[in-house]
């Protein structure tokens, strides 16, 4: 039975005897079906579909039966992330969990260049080294299916509401928000969060100031000092990165039609076809690096967020795919690099190649300003 005195039920993940029931909601859930059958079984999920969907139906059923907990949904997905970076990666590695204590809650505050694969990554690092998987931050936008919602919640997602219209809706939807952050560090459950809203599509990693006044609004609230609220919510800054990103072209296209026609207007499944290819994309390397837990020495949230960029930017990893795009000779580079890099330019409109350039030289240049 859900609690009705709970202040974070609307935003909150499914707790573990919420399970069962979210399970069924989505075994039910046509829509869902019916984008398994199509993502899965393409050529069975057209005239032959109303056979297929129960027989889907069964086998999920049956599957899923075991799965009582938020653990047994977590190990799932580990499964899942093992075959998947097996076969879209060259190589994983990690660096700085060293230094952090596997029963402490931290706020993870991370780069942002993939929507599902960047929570899933620190995850990936956090459960290979002994550590609990995190709480993940996810807009409301993401959420428009109810099957969407129910994924999301089964795996330690909580909702951002970015939809609330109006200073007052907003006002409140951001203190509960800041609310459950403090609330879910206090029980020793960490926290993923992007350091912005939305991907850097343009590989320009900035922390916007307006996160973390929002992390704020309960130490305003508790009438804690900024720089004392910081120190107690354990934020380490996270830095990924990836030799390639699958969705690099996507992005390279959104930016110029933006630059070229003053808008741009997302496709109904436009989201999820980037959750897609970030999952199925070739990455090549990649590498996640965890920072130094930040104290009270930052007074004000522009001066946190320099601190959370300088970390960042300190711990990019840098690929052959960035010194190449900088233009930059360096040890590491073969011609094998440089023909499959010049491959995927050469295959661009000019203008959208130099975008997709630019934003693998970013990092180069971040790093050097440091």
């Amino acid at each position: 039975m859900q609690q009705t005195n709970d202040p974070f039920l609307d935003i909150r993940p499914y707790n573990d005897n919420e399970v069962p029931s979210a399970l069924e909601r989505l075994v039910n859930d046509e829509e869902f079906i019916t984008a398994i059958l199509k993502y899965r079984f393409p050529s069975l999920s057209g005239a032959a579909g109303w056979v297929m969907k129960p027989l889907l139906k069964q086998y999920l059923r049956s599957k899923w039966g075991k799965i009582k907990t938020v653990r047994d949904v977590q190990m799932n997905v580990a499964s899942y992330m093992e075959s998947m970076i097996k076969n879209t990666s060259e190589g994983f590695t990690t660096s700085g969990l060293d230094k952090l204590d596997s029963k402490t809650g931290y706020l993870f505050v991370s780069n942002h260049r993939d929507i599902a694969m960047d929570p899933a990554m620190v995850n990936w690092c956090l459960h290979q080294n002994g550590f609990d998987t995190v709480r993940i931050a996810i807009g409301d936008n993401l959420l428009k299916k109810p099957c969407a919602t129910e994924l999301m919640k089964l795996n330690k997602s909580f909702i951002v509401k970015r939809s609330a219209k109006g200073p007052r809706e907003m006002m409140k939807a951001l203190g509960q928000l800041s609310a459950y952050i403090k609330t879910s560090l206090d029980e020793n459950h960490s926290i993923w969060i992007a350091q912005k809203e939305g991907r850097a599509k343009d590989g320009n990693d900035k922390t916007d100031p307006a996160i973390l006044k929002m992390f704020f609004m309960e130490g305003r609230k508790q009438k804690v000092e900024f720089a004392d609220y910081v120190a107690s919510l354990k934020i380490v800054p996270v830095t990924i990165s990836y030799e390639n990103d699958p969705c690099d072209t996507a992005k390279a296209n959104e930016l110029y039609r933006k630059e070229k026609e003053g808008a741009y207007e997302k496709g109904e499944f436009e989201d999820i076809e980037s959750i897609v290819q970030g999952i199925v994309g070739q990455k090549r390397r990649i590498h996640v690096a965890f920072g130094d837990v930040i104290g009270n020495e930052f007074e004000t949230p522009e001066a946190l967020a320099a601190e959370i960029d300088r970390q960042i930017y300190q711990n990019y990893c840098l690929f052959p795919s960035n010194y190449i795009a900088a233009g930059q000779d360096h040890d590491s580079i073969t011609d094998a690099h440089r023909a499959d890099f010049d491959n995927k330019l050469s295959s661009l409109p000019s203008d959208v190649a130099n975008i997709v350039r630019a934003m693998y030289a970013t990092p180069i240049a971040k790093k050097a300003d440091i």
